[in-house]
């Protein structure tokens, strides 16, 4: 009998990882008996005191099943459907998607800015507006600027940076939108000061990639958003009916800083991956490593001799391949894939 071909590592996405222990018990706490509906339960009235408390400010905090819902509703809040949102042109509602964010805000534009490692400049943010034909009507008119925290790279915004986009935006009357579906990954500082402090009106909260089921959420800081999302939110099938599963989630996720440290152990594993791959002759890292995301330049036979071994990373083009750690990943798979990094580049 053949024996079974050993298991290598998966680092195509920290969407691939299990839910973490202590979100599983809290769904499990949660599953006991009748509750109210459609956010009416008591998981769910908790919500807002308790982000409220994390943030230190007012919030209002609306549970949603993906990221795209997330990012999408939130910008049809703050988005026309003749407006213009300005993203880097890596951003997630703008390559991956599916023109979600169009649809949701009844055609608003996505206006796409280049900008190194992969952030938008606020000084070609600043230039960009300045160019923009305000009023006239054949134009599409800027409403939002919408930044990912940490970006599709892994590169993470300095505060400083957030803040004086922050304040373009607002000094143009745009609001500003936080795609945080690696929010912990990114957070080196309070909650409070990556956000509103910096002025963010809104923020899609992620928890799926970092241990969660099936749980991200929308939280509020500009409470003249709010009536419309909620409207929204229905609207998109996105008000769940048994929403105190998903509110347990969020309240686990938040509870004794689990979300920092389930997003410490998927950085740690991701900074010892890209030192090990960095130190390969061949092998070049396309930006910094400072969240959980390892990008590489291999030449493409060295990619399909990879692909070829089973072990499981995403492509990005001709040359470029990502890895993604998970929570769960360990030091020891990181070891793996750099040894066999090593042996595909190595051979000739």
């Amino acid at each position: 009998m053949n024996e079974a071909a050993p298991t290598l590592p998966n680092f195509r996405s920290d969407n691939v990882a299990p839910v973490c222990p202590e979100i599983l018990r809290a769904i499990a706490e949660a599953n006991r008996g009748p509750a109210a509906a459609y956010g009416d339960d008591d998981y769910s009235r908790l919500l807002n005191a308790r982000f409220s408390e994390l943030f230190e400010t007012a919030v209002t905090v609306f549970p949603v099943s993906t990221g795209t819902a997330a990012n999408a509703l939130s910008l049809a809040s703050c988005a026309r459907p003749y407006g213009a949102i300005y993203c880097h042109e890596e951003a997630h509602i703008h390559t991956a998607e599916g023109g979600a964010t169009e649809a949701f805000t009844g055609g608003a534009k996505l206006v796409a800015m280049s900008g190194r490692n992969f952030r938008i400049e606020p000084s070609s943010l600043r230039q960009a507006l300045g160019q923009a034909t305000w009023g006239v009507r054949n134009r599409s008119q800027p409403d939002a600027v919408s930044i990912t925290q940490a970006s599709e790279y892994g590169t993470i915004y300095p505060l400083a940076e957030i803040a004086e986009i922050g304040a373009i935006a607002h000094d143009r009357n745009l609001s500003l939108h936080m795609d945080g579906a690696r929010f912990a990954n990114a957070l080196d500082c309070s909650p409070a000061d990556m956000t509103w402090r910096a002025g963010v009106d809104i923020l899609s909260f992620g928890a799926t990639k970092n241990g969660a089921m099936s749980a991200d959420a929308i939280v509020v800081f500009d409470q003249d958003l709010v009536e419309s999302l909620s409207y929204r939110l229905r609207r998109a099938g996105q008000t769940s009916s048994k929403m105190r599963f998903a509110s347990a989630q969020l309240l686990a996720y938040v509870e004794d800083r689990l979300y920092l440290r389930l997003a410490a152990k998927a950085n740690a594993v991701a900074a010892h991956l890209g030192a090990g791959l960095a130190a390969l002759p061949d092998v070049q890292l396309i930006a910094p490593v400072e969240a959980n995301l390892v990008f590489i330049n291999l030449p493409a036979l060295a990619i399909n001799r990879l692909a070829a071994s089973g072990l499981q990373f995403a492509r990005r083009g001709q040359d470029v391949i990502r890895f993604v750690a998970r929570f769960d990943s360990t030091e020891q798979e990181a070891d793996e894939v750099i040894a066999l990094v090593h042996r595909v580049v190595s051979k000739r």
